[in-house]
């Protein structure tokens, strides 16, 4: 799930950040984890249109990696589940992303968006420091 914002300086570049989370946990070797990124992009549209922008970003941010214990007690009334907070780590990341915005509107956008994410030092938690990532966003530009 991602929340984001950008303000264009000129027809062609400006800046913006993002902030893109898993909203539930997942499993990875007997611990749960939550992932929250962060960044920082400068952002550039190489060509525009009115009805079709592509739109290439790139900067630098933060990831914080929370791990939980999960178990299970049952008793003659009934089971219930428990999930323990274990540690948290911060890493540095880098953040490249490219999409295309489709105005359905003249300020209402969808944009499928393809995302990659080099994080510093993620292999002491997994096996590889790049984290892709791909979705569909709904936007609304204000102004021109």
């Amino acid at each position: 799930m991602n929340f984001g914002a950008g303000v264009m300086a000129s027809k062609h570049f400006g800046f913006g950040g993002e902030f893109s989370f898993k909203p539930g946990k997942t499993d990875y070797a007997g611990l749960q984890y939550r992932p929250f990124f962060y960044d920082f992009n400068a952002i550039v549209h190489p060509v525009t249109s009115k009805r079709i922008v592509p739109e290439i970003q790139a900067g630098l941010g933060g990831m914080n990696m929370k791990f939980y214990y999960s178990q299970q007690q049952c008793t003659v009334v009934g089971c219930s589940n428990q999930s323990s907070f274990v540690q948290s780590a911060n890493h540095l990341q880098l953040h490249a992303g490219v999409g295309v915005d489709f105005f359905v509107t003249n300020n209402v956008y969808v944009r499928p968006q393809f995302d990659i994410r080099y994080v510093h030092n993620l292999t002491d938690q997994f096996n590889s420091n790049w984290v892709p990532q791909y979705g569909v966003m709904v936007g609304y530009r204000f102004g021109d």
